[in-house]
């Protein structure tokens, strides 16, 4: 399928306003959090965290029911900016917008998915962890019912194809392939090191950004440990300390680590410290942007991180539904995916992790 490409730059203006809206906002999402204000803006009316930002001049998608689908739980790192960025997008134009906590359960993004379709939303913003195999035929019966579907941070190749849906994230075998290659060069890896990759490759969809670690690494020659990341680690990163340190007593030759969870990265201080490694005895890869990430860079735990900008993630996703509901635009294909972040450029970023919109 040829996609609709757009170019980050042509919605600065859009986003510059919805950036402004949001202000520094550090708080955690909770029921009840009031939206923020959009430039110009005296008064908003039921915002809450299931309400809509309310009318104002200028908001062209105000009445437009969508359901959204931030990923994780509310509070966590990755996801928090997620809804930061939808926020912004529903202060900015309008919308009346509910919000799903999935706690990066595919079933269970499947069945709110399902609860979310009953309440003939006009448009559904959805993560597609579960897969195309999972969610086609419930994307099927929503588009039958009038209802518009987006995509957001893992790819459905199949219902973007057939239906035209946008997408909004990393391409990700691609960013996966990236963090690979780049940590091969800064980490001076050579053929025969023993890495560790602690992953998703059993999540369709999701797995490719795995996939995209491992193809690289074996093909450099690296001996790669694999490891799946468990439920209850996936929801909870803390759950994972001893899954790390067990690898780490049993593999005292380990040269790098690779963590394919935004959650879970900014857990790797915690991780390195349990297992006695001292801040750059191995080389650190992950995904994504936290204020915890920020200290591990600083403090030599983390090497290098590839930033897929979620907040974009959470505003695309929202103005996309928004964009076709009121003028009919067809789905556009938006890739979030960034450079790379280590010790050389932190300090220009940290500030904005720090209000939760990187």
């Amino acid at each position: 399928m040829t996609r609709p490409m757009i170019r980050l730059p042509l919605l600065v203006a859009a986003l510059a306003v919805a950036v402004s809206a949001c202000g520094s906002n550090t708080t955690t999402p909770s029921a009840g959090a009031s939206a923020p204000l959009a430039p110009g803006a005296t008064t908003v009316v039921g915002a809450s965290a299931n309400a809509g930002a309310g009318t104002t001049a200028g908001q062209f998608c105000a009445g437009m029911k969508i359901t959204f689908f931030p990923g994780g739980t509310a509070g966590g790192s990755f996801e928090t900016v997620v809804y930061n960025g939808a926020k912004a997008a529903q202060a900015a134009f309008g919308p009346d917008v509910t919000y799903q906590w999935s706690d990066w359960d595919p079933n269970k993004m499947i069945t709110q998915f399902q609860q979310a379709v009953a309440t003939k939303p006009d448009g559904i913003a959805v993560m597609g962890h579960p897969g195309d195999a999972s969610f086609d035929p419930l994307i099927a019966d929503a588009e039958s019912q009038g209802m518009l579907i987006t995509v957001m941070n893992t790819e459905l190749p199949t219902a973007e194809s057939t239906y035209g849906l946008g997408y909004t994230g990393a391409v990700l075998h691609d960013a996966g392939a990236s963090l690979a290659t780049e940590a091969i060069k800064r980490g001076k890896l050579k053929s025969g090191d023993e890495v560790f990759v602690w992953g998703l490759k059993s999540q369709a969809g999701r797995g490719e950004r795995t996939l995209g670690i491992t193809d690289t690494l074996e093909k450099a020659g690296l001996k790669v440990d694999y490891y799946e990341i468990d439920s209850a680690t996936n929801a909870d990163p803390s759950a994972g300390v001893a899954t790390f340190t067990g690898y780490v007593a049993s593999h005292p030759n380990v040269k790098a680590i690779f963590i394919d969870h935004g959650n879970l990265t900014s857990a790797i201080p915690t991780f390195m410290k349990a297992a006695s490694l001292a801040p750059g005895s191995v080389f650190a890869a992950g995904f994504d942007m936290s204020p915890a990430t920020v200290t591990g860079i600083q403090q030599n735990y983390v090497s290098l991180v590839i930033d897929q900008q979620e907040f974009l993630q959470g505003f695309f996703g929202i103005e996309q539904l928004c964009l076709e509901k009121k003028y009919g635009f067809g789905g556009l294909f938006i890739n979030t995916g960034a450079g790379f972040v280590d010790k050389s450029n932190i300090d220009a970023i940290a500030p904005l992790v720090t209000a939760q919109i990187r």
